[in-house]
């Protein structure tokens, strides 16, 4: 005969996981891709244009000018921080490749002896190894970007200004730079190796354009680095408690530091991308780009207040912007309700996320 002891123990005093907790809606970014789902549903019915090969294309490669940029942010946005500068240093950086680029290839131009010179024909000729002009020129404009990310790590970090009044003067330094540099007028890449920057840019390898392979490398990469190794778990032990992340032996300093630079390299990566697409750096390049870089990344799980976020949700609330934005353009709506959309959006996904915290 059974006894008391023979018989499975339960605990009723144990609950079970909510549906709205667990699987795919355990983060916001799960309501926000079944969202962008719906989206292309109700558009493959709205415009018989919109899943067509072209169209999807353009989405594509679209999205993936903000996208990279997002990326960035992210990291920031998972410490509790914000970067308020990515849309200066977009152009900036843009603008630095540019007129290195078209520097250095022009023969008798401040350095430009070392790269180029005039053969007997008058035609200019390299003279170092093919590709140095265009090496050369990136890491210029990756360079700018990497002190603008230290000096805003520094200022965040060392001496404990607020993120948001570093970044927003640095977003008027950096943009106020670009303006003298230029005297306000645009950069053209040109030279003899900007037909390999415009193809590495803008071109399309295997049907997919290349800024979009660009950031399916930079993400994977990045999902790898914060759930697979130290530095991204002392990203999110940032986020989520500051003054116990230090007490565990974390260099808070060292990695704030850290995720503003990468922020800021992402931003002149993202720049020097949309450089190549336009054939130009204007001097008002990338201006509140920076507002849809943060909507997006917020759109897609990020918490303001830190400790949440990754890549597949940046990437989703940028096509998510994007889908709404190549909508509005094929059913003819005025294109500026998207404005009014995204924040729409915005507030309605931090509004389902407290909801479903409140009912856990």
């Amino acid at each position: 005969m059974a006894t008391p002891l023979d018989s499975p123990l339960t605990f009723t005093n144990v609950g079970k996981t909510k549906w709205w907790r667990s699987g795919l809606f355990a983060s916001q970014t799960g309501y926000v891709l079944l969202a962008l789902v719906a989206l292309f549903v109700v558009m493959n019915f709205a415009s018989p244009y919109f899943l067509t090969q072209g169209n999807l294309q353009n989405v594509a490669k679209n999205f993936s000018f903000i996208a990279i940029a997002t990326l960035g942010v992210t990291f920031v946005i998972i410490t509790g921080g914000i970067d308020l500068s990515v849309g200066s240093v977009m152009c900036f950086s843009a603008m630095i490749t540019s007129m290195v680029m078209t520097s250095i290839s022009t023969p008798g131009m401040p350095g430009a002896d070392w790269f180029v010179h005039l053969a007997d024909d008058g035609k200019t000729v390299i003279a170092n190894m093919p590709g140095l002009i265009l090496l050369v020129s990136v890491l210029a404009g990756l360079g700018v970007a990497l002190v603008v990310g230290l000096v805003n790590g520094f200022c965040i970090a060392v001496l404990g200004l607020s993120p948001f009044v570093t970044t927003l003067g640095m977003l008027s330094i950096v943009r106020g730079l670009g303006y003298v540099v230029s005297n306000g007028r645009g950069s053209f890449p040109s030279g003899p190796e900007a037909s390999y920057f415009y193809t590495l840019t803008s071109g399309v390898v295997f049907g997919l354009p290349a800024p979009f392979i660009y950031l399916v490398v930079l993400a994977a990469t990045m999902a790898v680095v914060l759930h697979h190794t130290g530095f991204g778990r002392h990203v999110f032990a940032l986020g989520g408690n500051e003054k116990a992340a230090a007490l565990t032996g974390i260099s808070v300093v060292r990695v704030k530091i850290e995720v503003y630079v990468i922020c800021a390299l992402a931003a002149g990566l993202q720049g020097i991308i949309i450089c190549g697409w336009l054939g130009s750096a204007p001097a008002n390049m990338a201006t509140s780009y920076e507002l849809n870089v943060i909507a997006a990344a917020v759109i897609g799980g990020a918490n303001l207040a830190g400790g949440a976020g990754g890549p597949l949700g940046a990437i989703v609330g940028c096509v998510l912007l994007e889908v709404i934005r190549n909508g509005l353009v094929l059913a003819q709506v005025n294109s500026y309700w998207q404005q009014t959309l995204v924040g729409v959006i915005i507030i309605a996904a931090v509004l389902v996320d407290r909801l479903r915290s409140r009912m856990a």
